[in-house]
């Protein structure tokens, strides 16, 4: 096997990929929540409770004319959960409007645990539930929870209590003919935590020496279904048959897939089969066909946007959203959408990644060299040393 052939295949990244224009749909210069009046914002300014300045999209889920986010838990940023039209007759940006009210995350330390203390991730399932994600804060006593509201009538359907505190990140749901689970990672826990709706109970499923980040669940019509997961900080990709998750507290070993080109933050699948992957500290989407042999491929570069941070969701209509957020440039907020983006055209890595997959290349094929050259330097040292033994022995028998 060649050196150039093993470096392609550490380097993973095809040099074909799919491209995907995004329709810019919003644009903020700085975002604001739709105050109840005028003296309410001025006052919590004034009191020190809120700085539009922090407001930063975390996840997000989208159905119907809304796009729903949560938000990073700075200091001074009263509300965790808001959404958005899809459409405005305005030509202005829209205003964040608390989900489901102001009410429920006007919650009091020490009280009050089914207020929303710090919203996390976020699915909307096939009937218009979302389901939210609070793992709770530190200056209270309330464990982390499930949240699921009607997002038609803002109507609070269930709250569900964990044993636990923090460490509440991402789930995906999984609707079945008979009953709906929630897979849900802790990012820095070995383990999954699985939610059954019908019996209103969780439990967890072990992963030995695997903390899971992202999470993506394969489409219904793909048997067997498969969950993937992404090690928290790490670009490996496993993923396990869902049947595993099923049957209360255990464990389970996932299947090695694949690496990525970075460290994936949030991972998305189409009904299609087509994974979408947003990394920390990357300026672009890869995709993959998980029909086919891992093989991670170039979605959208937005290099031109060198985005802070993003988050991503699709909606009902398969249908992509991002939200894309430049601490340097304005506008610092952008709500994009694109749709078929598995139809996307084939077409060349543009020249930023080319000198990318060059210079990896270069440097993958030095250390390679070098570390032939070095082993074949031991070997004749060490054979070297040998003959001389060898021939001491033979000198001494004579």
């Amino acid at each position: 096997m060649s050196p150039l052939f093993v470096t392609l295949f550490f380097l993973r990244l095809s040099p074909l990929a799919t491209a995907a224009d995004f329709t810019q749909v919003f644009e903020w210069d700085e975002m604001d929540f739709e105050w109840p009046s005028v003296e309410k914002r001025a006052q919590a300014l004034e009191n020190g409770i809120y700085d539009p300045e922090n407001i930063l999209p975390l996840y997000m889920a989208a159905h119907g004319p809304r796009v729903f986010l949560s938000l990073e838990k700075y200091r001074k940023i009263p509300v965790t959960l808001v959404s958005l039209p899809t459409k405005s007759a305005s030509s202005a940006s829209p205003r964040l409007t608390p989900f489901p009210s102001w009410d429920m995350h006007e919650y009091t330390p020490w009280e009050n645990c089914n207020k929303i203390e710090e919203a996390k991730g976020l699915e909307v399932d096939s009937v218009g539930r979302l389901w939210v994600l609070d793992e709770g804060s530190s200056n209270s006593n309330c464990h982390a929870k499930l949240l699921i509201f009607d997002s038609y009538n803002h109507k609070t359907v269930l709250i569900h209590q964990f044993p636990f505190r923090y460490s509440l990140y991402d789930l995906v749901l999984d609707e079945t003919v008979d009953r709906t689970f929630a897979y849900i990672t802790r990012g820095t826990e070995n383990h999954i935590v699985v939610f059954n709706l019908e019996s209103n109970k969780s439990w967890m499923v072990y992963m030995p020496r695997i903390m899971v980040h992202s999470i993506a669940l394969s489409p219904k019509d793909h048997e067997p279904r498969k969950l993937y997961l992404s090690k928290y900080k790490s670009d490996e990709l496993y993923s396990i048959p869902v049947a595993a998750l099923h049957h209360g507290a255990g464990t389970t070993h996932p299947e090695l897939i694949g690496f990525w080109n970075g460290i994936p933050k949030r991972l998305l699948i189409d009904h299609n089969g087509t994974m979408y992957a947003a990394f920390y500290w990357r300026n672009y989407i890869s995709s993959w066909n998980t029909s086919q042999p891992f093989q991670e491929q170039l979605f959208h570069d937005f290099s031109e946007q060198e985005p802070s941070a993003l988050t991503l969701a699709l909606d009902e209509n398969e249908i992509l959203w991002m939200t894309i957020f430049n601490s340097d440039k304005k506008p610092c907020f952008t709500l994009s959408k694109v749709s078929d983006g598995a139809k996307a055209d084939i077409v060349e890595d543009p020249p930023e990644h080319l000198l990318m997959h060059l210079f990896d290349t270069i440097l993958i094929c030095t250390i390679l060299i070098i570390m032939v050259l070095l082993s074949l330097t031991i070997f004749w040292i060490i054979l070297g040393k040998k003959m001389n033994i060898f021939l001491l022995q033979i000198t001494n028998e004579g």
